[in-house]
């Protein structure tokens, strides 16, 4: 693999890449930067989110920016506003030694008045959401009739988003004779119908365009009933400490409803949706990427452009429509060589869901197993034991505060005192049943799919042995699914009653 050194950057670049640790390109940027650098031409860039697009055209669109004029050069379209906000950040640092280069984001959500005065002043690169670019031009507020540049980002989300038409009319008010440079992770017919209406002979480089996914992430499921899975999700939260990661939820109020749950169990969780206010995303987003928050309840449109290296995990609460989806949230996590571990949550008679995405994708799943109460106490206790084995002697106690402390534990056995403070340990669990949550009654091999099952929806000319090809969805059917599983009231099983005296030692006082 070539160093950036190879592709054709300037000194500046390069030296800001070196700063920001960037060692060698990935392959969409290797393919992609010396051709949009040298060459005056239509570009479409093929390529899997998360395999480093951002820079494949940010770097020479800023080489190829003058300084010296005040007019908008390059307009970068993309579909959500936490996109937008990312590709402007990345771009304002990886200029930082570059001439002066305005670079602005402008995007529903935030008040628009603060856009339209910095738009009074030159910037010569614009990054916008679709729906705020169409309102300031409106507005008069923009002026794009000297743009030379025009990058579609994530041109088939903003697809599936519903921005066709302004995508067209926004086109519509860009020079005929501007370099048009469209990256987009799948090529639908409605992009095909875009580039050729909007498009010249464009060069094409097509990266990881098969849906392959990380071999670097573990793929697991665990069967479950959908009243069952936010008590799941805490067993699971509990059974390791070091997690980190994003639960991906099919819509808004499935979102916020897990969420709130988690929030009132005292775990560290938010939700991001796209109900919010841009002010509300925002100090989510900052409360995660500071590591305040443990895991992000996020839907898919409103997870576009979160850019975290370090997520341990990525938890499919419901499996996502399109098998694509599946691809790009995964994608969240083993980033930069890193291991990450996805996890879905199906009924128990879905697992002909996870059989379609093993054959689609080439990937092996495993079942997990979602641990027992007594499971969860007992990792508790292995790991708080294990930490008191590795504290540092080398922080010493004052003698007189030590004696004071043993004076006070001195009716106490060994026996008595580790009892006494490990139960404080574990107090902090919130098991509310000792319950199996694993759904074994219902789990079938396959076939039909059972009462909680949907339907794998495909093409009637994708019937043939080929297999499922083309668009593949996962038909939504199972309207126990659509609840967040948060706040619900639960059924009492029998099991339960059996429950009373673990409750009664290890439940977790709570105030309020």
């Amino acid at each position: 693999m070539a160093s950036f050194k190879k592709l054709g950057l300037s000194d500046s670049i390069l030296k800001v890449l070196k700063e920001l640790g960037f060692e060698k390109p990935t392959e969409i940027q290797e393919e992609s930067i010396p051709q949009l650098l040298e060459k005056n031409t239509d570009f479409i860039g093929l390529a899997q989110t998360g395999t480093g697009k951002t820079a494949a055209f940010g770097l020479p669109l800023l080489e190829r920016i003058d300084p010296d004029s005040k007019a908008t050069q390059a307009l970068v379209l993309a579909p959500t506003r936490e996109l937008g906000q990312q590709i402007a950040e990345q771009l304002y640092t990886f200029s930082k030694y570059l001439d002066k280069v305005n670079v602005l984001a402008v995007y529903g959500g935030a008040p628009i008045q603060g856009q339209i005065k910095a738009l009074k002043r030159p910037q010569q690169v614009i990054i916008a959401t679709p729906g705020r670019l169409i309102d300031l031009i409106k507005r008069k507020a923009v002026k794009l009739g000297e743009v030379q540049y025009l990058v579609l980002d994530e041109a088939d989300e903003m697809l599936n988003m519903g921005f066709k038409d302004e995508l067209d009319e926004i086109l519509s008010y860009t020079p005929d004779d501007k370099l048009t440079w469209l990256f987009s992770a799948t090529m639908p017919q409605e992009i095909k119908r875009m580039v050729k209406k909007f498009m010249d002979q464009p060069i094409e480089v097509k990266v990881n365009t098969k849906n392959e996914v990380n071999v670097n992430i573990t793929h697991q499921y665990i069967s479950v009933k959908s009243r069952d899975k936010s008590d799941a999700m805490i067993r699971i939260l509990d059974s390791d400490p070091d997690i980190r990661g994003v639960v991906f939820c099919r819509t808004r109020m499935d979102t916020q409803n897990l969420a709130e749950f988690l929030m009132r169990k005292n775990y560290r969780a938010d939700a991001l949706h796209g109900d919010m206010s841009q002010a509300q995303r925002d100090k989510v987003m900052k409360r995660f990427k500071s590591k305040s928050l443990q895991v992000l309840i996020a839907t898919d449109v409103a997870a576009r452009g979160i850019d975290v290296n370090d997520l341990t995990h990525v938890f499919h609460y419901t499996l996502p429509d399109q098998i694509e989806y599946y691809t790009h949230r995964s994608g969240r996590t083993a980033r930069a060589g890193k291991k990450g571990v996805s996890i879905s949550f199906i009924g128990g008679g879905d697992q002909y869901k996870i059989k379609a995405l093993e054959r689609r994708l080439g990937i092996d799943f495993t079942q997990f197993q979602i641990p027992s109460a007594a499971d969860i106490v007992q990792l508790a206790a292995d790991k708080w034991a294990q930490g008191v084995l590795d504290t540092n002697e080398g922080g010493k106690i004052d003698d007189e505060i030590l004696e004071k402390v043993n004076l006070q534990f001195a009716d106490l056995s060994k026996e008595e005192l580790v009892a006494k403070v490990l139960l404080n340990q574990l107090q902090r669990l919130d098991i509310d049943s000792d319950r199996d949550l694993n759904d074994t009654v219902r789990q079938r091999s396959g076939g039909s799919g059972g009462s909680s099952g949907g339907r794998f929806r495909r093409e009637r000319n994708d019937r043939g042995k080929g297999g499922y090809k083309g668009k593949k969805k996962f038909e939504r059917s199972d309207r126990s699914d659509r609840s967040g599983g948060g706040g619900k009231k639960k059924h009492k099983s029998k099991s339960e009653g059996k429950s009373k005296d673990f409750k009664s030692r290890y439940k977790k006082k709570k105030k309020g």
